[in-house]
């Protein structure tokens, strides 16, 4: 779930400065940034803060790219139109569409980022009271994320980007120790001890395993501490923890859902080294760093939204509804043919979803092996179910796991984001799962509320929200593109690119930031 650090041959880290040039030093560059999500967004401020003339184009009506908040129709307000509630559905393949009831307009213009309702002054969009995160229940539309995810402490990048773009980090999040509880059967919680001692509590004092499989947990990352989290070649997870006497047991109940949760891999295919590389900088770090920051707000708000607003106070424009459609190199820089015209850059950031990078890499006879390489990247699904109880209906704590069950995690957005009722099971990589219908699901899952949890009342409506290709399927050497192409004014960024991490919001942040540095780089050293 954690990357907070770049390769040592970058030019410039994530959290160390670009240049200090301002806009009368940057001669002709102009970037253009294709994709609004995390990756380009984190890109666009890069720039933007040097003064850097940037142009953002999402093909989206939305910012996020593959965390969004999604607006949907509001299932009870339908009902009393005696109309059938909607089925929200996504494939991933494009930057942020979705194919609901509607289809975002190709054709739409969007100057300078806006959105279809205005905020009042001193707010964000999305974003209700200016900062206490409440997401409202009533009203014709509701916003829901397309996928929950979780930030660590360990995220500095992300943190320190949401605080410059205008966030705060106290209010946007509701901040928890290190706990992870399958509910019934095992429960793992770090306490406030300086590092490395919060870990080592924590593992020792776990319920649900035998003081045996406590000690094996202990040691196995006591032999990891001592090998740097680094190992001679890559193998399977699960041969990896099999390899260190850990138990069948201890593997389901505590390495799996890490693993699955931080992966989006199950444990025979995801890839032990990056596995290491989550537990060096979220369980090996400080207690700081283990922290888990559930946000109190939609995925566009929380960062992407504030980006663009940031970014066209520093000069810059954000395109939404606007399509790249092709990348034509020159001599002298690189257009951007679009359905609105043809613009002309000194350099671009690609940040587009995986399958758009590959399409418009194709065309381009330099960027074809990268293309290749893009398109044997394989994925994995994410399913989130919605479930909408009445008002009085709580889970135990705000974030719980159940085992050997359909849903594999639960989120109380009544307790996270004041979402009064409202549940959300995720369904994280492969599974029986996808050969049901929505339908289906929605019920199975909130059966086993009734089973585990002895919830009785019957939800008001469920959606299922389903990300085909979420994240890419972190398996072992898996072979990635880097942030630079064969062309010295085509960047590549975005979560599947080369790193040390799998699919996050942090390696999707650290990933624009390397693209906008090296860009800045070319310059320098081009002067």
């Amino acid at each position: 779930m954690v990357e907070k650090l770049t390769p040592p041959n970058l030019p410039f880290s994530g959290e160390e400065p670009a240049p200090s040039l301002r806009r009368e030093g940057w001669g002709g560059l102009r970037v253009g940034v294709i994709g609004g999500g995390y990756a380009g967004m984190a890109a666009a401020v890069t720039l933007a803060e040097q003064g850097i003339p940037v142009t953002v184009f999402e093909s989206a009506k939305q910012l996020g790219g593959r965390a969004r908040g999604v607006r949907i129709p509001n299932p009870i307000r339908q009902k009393e139109q005696h109309a059938p509630p909607s089925i929200q559905f996504s494939d991933g393949t494009t930057d942020g569409t979705t194919s609901h009831l509607t289809k975002p307009h190709k054709t739409r213009q969007v100057i300078g980022y806006s959105h279809s309702t205005k905020p009042a002054s001193g707010q964000v969009a999305g974003y209700p009271g200016g900062g206490k995160g409440d997401r409202p229940l009533s009203g014709d539309y509701l916003t829901l994320d397309n996928g929950q995810h979780i930030l660590l402490g360990c995220y500095r990048n992300t943190l320190k980007l949401i605080a410059q773009v205008g966030g705060n980090i106290e209010q946007d999040f509701l901040r928890l120790p290190l706990q992870l509880t399958l509910h019934d059967r095992f429960e793992l919680k770090a306490p406030h001890l300086p590092a490395p001692l919060h870990l080592l509590v924590a593992l020792l004092a776990a319920q649900g395993l035998s003081f045996a499989e406590r000690l094996q947990a202990a040691r196995f990352m006591l032999a990891m501490r001592k090998l740097k989290f680094k190992l001679a070649r890559d193998v399977s997870a699960l041969a990896l923890l099999r390899a260190h006497g850990q138990s069948e047991d201890l593997i389901r109940l505590m390495w799996e859902p890490i693993c699955i949760s931080a992966l989006n891999t199950p444990t025979h295919k995801a890839s032990a080294q990056v596995l290491l590389n989550v537990l060096r900088d979220s369980l090996n770090g400080r207690f700081a760093d283990s922290e888990m920051l559930l946000p109190r707000l939609d995925f566009s708000a929380l960062f992407p939204d504030r980006a663009a607003q940031y970014v066209t106070r520093h000069g810059g424009t954000v395109l939404a509804s606007c399509g790249v459609d092709a990348i034509i190199p020159h001599d002298d820089g690189v257009e951007l043919i679009t359905a609105q015209g043809t613009q002309h850059f000194s350099h671009i950031v690609c940040a587009a979803a995986p399958a758009n990078t590959a399409r418009l890499f194709r065309a381009i006879p330099a960027l074809v092996p990268v293309a290749a390489q893009i398109d044997a990247i394989p994925y994995q699904p994410i399913y989130t179910v919605y479930l909408q109880y009445p008002a009085h209906v709580t889970l135990p704590q705000p974030m719980l796991g159940f085992e050997r069950c359909i849903a594999q995690w639960l989120f109380d957005k009544g307790r996270i984001a004041k979402q009064r009722g409202l549940i959300a099971a995720v369904i994280s990589a492969e599974g029986l799962h996808q050969e049901w219908d929505h339908e289906q699901l929605g019920e199975k899952v909130a059966q086993e509320l009734r089973e585990q949890l002895g919830i009785a009342d019957t939800p008001l409506w469920h959606k299922v929200i389903a990300e085909k290709r979420a994240t890419f399927s972190c398996s072992v050497n898996l072979s990635r593109p880097i942030h630079t192409t064969p062309l010295a004014n085509v960047m590549l960024a975005g979560d599947f690119s080369a790193g040390d991490y799998p699919a996050t919001l942090e390696g999707a942040i650290l990933s624009g930031i390397r693209a906008a540095n090296e860009v800045i780089h070319a310059h320098v050293c081009k002067r």
